[in-house]
């Protein structure tokens, strides 16, 4: 396989975010109150929703709609949904932390892990295939999506379910492909690499609680998280895509992992929590790693959002992880109360604008660094007079030096500026995201 210039560290597809988790009802200068509506452009995974759900009163009314650039990415993001979502009673708390983990963030995943995974995508399937219109579920509504993307949906599902003896790309050659490209004349130090990125520019960067053991294992292998005893050699096929290279004139289209193999998927859930004793240090080292902060932080959302709804579930048993996760249909996951997430087509931020549904509609507006260049004056005429954009910076993306850093912040600035945008004095800033509001004049 041949693919050209060699790849850049963060990829060209979004499996996971360069940012932490946000509740992204509390990024104003006030939490917003009331119906809430949401416009997640480029995420590429659910940790905004998921912070977000955890903080919810049982007052609010949160909407979200999801942009994403490619269908593999939609599709990942309903799994991840579906996990979320599958019944206490059929999934324990621990075991969906775990599971969740896997998928999200594991190139291999271990043989339950992938049972689990066909069984939701079998569901998936038939629910993208066949969508009564009384029966959407609310958290998992397709429905705007077009046929064609429908369709390319349930390609993807029925992939998933292929053995992974007979699966046609293993995801560990394909890793490896894309680390030797990466890397080049460095691979065969390669160790000496990733080690440098983690101490001069993760650790340097405020990411102290990535452990080097974890952290150079996932480089070497994609095996980000490891919380049980067991096998991890099933290939993971949701990390998987296709992606068009240009080979002496003729486009062709290649399967592989065109994902993130330098920052991590730890900086989703594992870099920061509320709980401060999983941040203590001894003798200048962390005793807690970014995988133990990113499952107790998955426990702490799954826990939040089951004691928010309103049939209550009988508290896990010791026993809950001996019950294999039958067949759940999509109307059969939990319905959190007052919220709706909603896929929208991969052509819809440009006719967003059209519609009169959309004018001013958004209250929240947050664009992930990889989408950025999508900013322009049709976001301003789709955002709230009182809305809040939230942009990604590129702190976390390290094949940048602090220059490329600062300019990627400028232009990000300048494309809000030009769009209709002014910075925002009042919310939560950080280095992590840029905050702006309509400018007022418009």
């Amino acid at each position: 396989m041949t693919a050209g210039r060699p790849s850049e560290g963060a990829g060209c597809i979004n499996w996971w975010g360069f940012s932490p988790a946000r509740d992204l009802l509390s990024t104003g200068p006030v939490r917003h109150e009331g119906e809430v509506n949401v416009l997640l452009v480029g995420s590429g995974d659910p940790r905004h929703i998921l912070k977000t759900l955890s903080g919810l009163r049982d007052e609010d009314v949160l909407n979200v709609w999801l942009f994403e650039n490619c269908m593999e990415v939609v599709a990942r993001q309903m799994l991840l949904l579906y996990i979320t979502l599958t019944p206490q009673e059929m999934m324990g708390l621990n075991e969906k932390s775990e599971t969740f983990l896997e998928v999200f963030g594991n190139s291999v995943i271990r043989n339950q892990t992938d049972e689990t995974l066909q069984r939701a995508a079998s569901q998936l399937l038939l629910h993208v295939s066949d969508i009564p219109d009384s029966d959407v579920h609310p958290c998992l509504n397709t429905s705007l999506l077009k046929f064609k993307e429908r369709d390319e949906l349930a390609r993807i599902f029925k992939s998933w379910m292929q053995s992974s003896s007979t699966a046609p790309v293993s995801i560990s050659k394909a890793w490896d492909y894309r680390v030797r490209q990466h890397l080049g004349t460095r691979y065969d130090s390669k160790k000496g690499c990733f080690d440098w990125d983690l101490n001069m520019k993760l650790h340097e960067k405020g990411c102290g609680v990535i452990n080097k053991h974890q952290y150079v294992r996932w480089r070497e292998s994609g095996l980000a998280f490891e919380l049980r005893e067991g096998i991890y050699q099933i290939s993971n096929p949701t990390l998987l895509s296709f992606r068009v290279f240009n080979q002496r004139g003729d486009r062709v289209a290649l399967r592989g992992y065109w994902g993130d193999i330098a920052s991590s998927p730890y900086l989703a859930f594992g870099i920061e929590t509320e709980d401060q004793s999983l941040l203590k240090t001894q003798n200048g080292h962390h005793m807690k790693t970014a995988q133990d902060i990113s499952f107790a932080n998955m426990l702490e959302i799954f826990r939040s959002m089951y004691r928010k709804q309103e049939r209550l579930a009988a508290p896990p048993s010791s026993t809950e992880e001996q019950h294999p996760l039958t067949n759940i249909a999509v109307r059969d996951l939990m319905r959190p109360k007052g919220v709706s997430i909603n896929f929208l087509p991969l052509d819809s931020l440009g006719k967003m604008v059209e519609k009169c549904k959309f004018a001013h509609f958004y209250d929240i507006i947050h664009f992930s660094a990889s989408c950025a260049h999508h900013l322009g004056p049709n976001i301003r005429q789709i955002a709230a007079p009182d809305a809040v954009l939230i942009v990604e910076l590129a702190k976390y993306i390290l094949d940048l030096n602090k220059e490329q850093e600062a300019g990627f912040a400028q232009r990000v600035s300048s494309l809000c500026l030009e769009a209709g945008f002014q910075p925002s004095s009042e919310a939560n800033s950080d280095d992590l995201h840029v905050f702006f509001q309509p400018h007022k004049d418009k």
